[in-house]
């Protein structure tokens, strides 16, 4: 069946006549908690837009040590390398939450890049956001406390799921902060002691948003606010109410945790 519309946020702020020839070169494929849907090292035969779910962007140092330094939801795609040339794949890409994708053909997409003005620059500056986010990861990794930086892995997956209930446990937070397990469980009880969140097997739930910025400090926000500058003045989102609107990134909801949060405005 023709795909016709879409709820990635990438293509839904190119040119009408851009989306319409881009749109039937996609696969709506569904893709589960837990799947590894690029290897490391891998052809990268396609490319991946996100329209809802969460997956993380995983580096392999020293043969076993794994340490997450993206994550990716329906405000993005994978992988920036079929555009910018790259053939194989430097990190693997394992979905958190599961949820519909668009998959289209390396080959497609690249030379859609070389002949669609509006998809080019989109993606161009989608790159930089990405440059920008993986600089603040490391930024983080380097100088925030193992709670400031949960607070800020929290809020950037709440950013991409609706709602506020996090499906994530404490074995693949430990991946995420390339931390022990007990770490992640101090961690996660100092948050839930002040009130940022509430925890239970497998899920954590967000309670106040804007304390979990506060905590979180410098290492969140800036990246957030560039993606709304790069990307806002090309969106062109779907009317109010329709059906196809997008997933609001949760921080959107009007109570009183929302703190904020850049991606809320998208």
């Amino acid at each position: 069946m023709s795909i016709t519309e879409t709820r990635n946020l990438l293509l839904r702020s190119l040119p009408e006549a851009e989306v319409a020839h881009l749109l039937p070169l996609f696969t709506r494929v569904a893709v589960e908690k837990g799947e590894r849907v690029i290897e490391a090292g891998g052809a990268l035969d396609f490319a991946y837009f996100p329209e809802s779910g969460l997956s993380s962007n995983i580096a392999t140092a020293y043969g076993n040590r794994r340490l997450e330094v993206g994550c990716f939801g329906f405000e993005g795609m994978i992988s920036t390398g079929v555009f910018l040339g790259a053939r194989e794949a430097p990190h693997e890409i394992i979905v958190e939450v599961g949820g519909p994708w668009l998959r289209i053909e390396a080959g497609h997409l690249r030379d859609a890049f070389e002949t669609l003005p509006g998809l080019r620059a989109v993606l161009l500056r989608y790159a930089h956001f990405l440059i920008m986010t993986l600089s603040q990861t490391a930024l983080s990794n380097g100088a925030s406390s193992i709670e400031e930086r949960l607070a800020r892995w929290l809020l950037m997956a709440h950013d991409r799921l609706a709602g506020d209930d996090l499906a994530l446990t404490h074995d693949f937070l430990s991946l995420m902060l390339g931390t022990q397990r007990s770490g992640v469980t101090l961690a996660i009880q100092a948050l839930e002691g002040q009130g940022m969140i509430r925890a239970r097997r497998g899920r954590i739930t967000v309670l106040d948003r804007g304390l979990l910025t506060d905590h979180a400090g410098g290492s969140y926000g800036s990246a957030e606010a560039a993606y709304e500058d790069l990307i806002g003045p090309f969106r062109n989102l779907a009317p109010p109410g329709s059906d196809d609107a997008p997933p609001a990134a949760s921080g959107a909801q009007p109570d009183s945790h929302s703190g904020g949060d850049p991606l809320a405005r998208i």
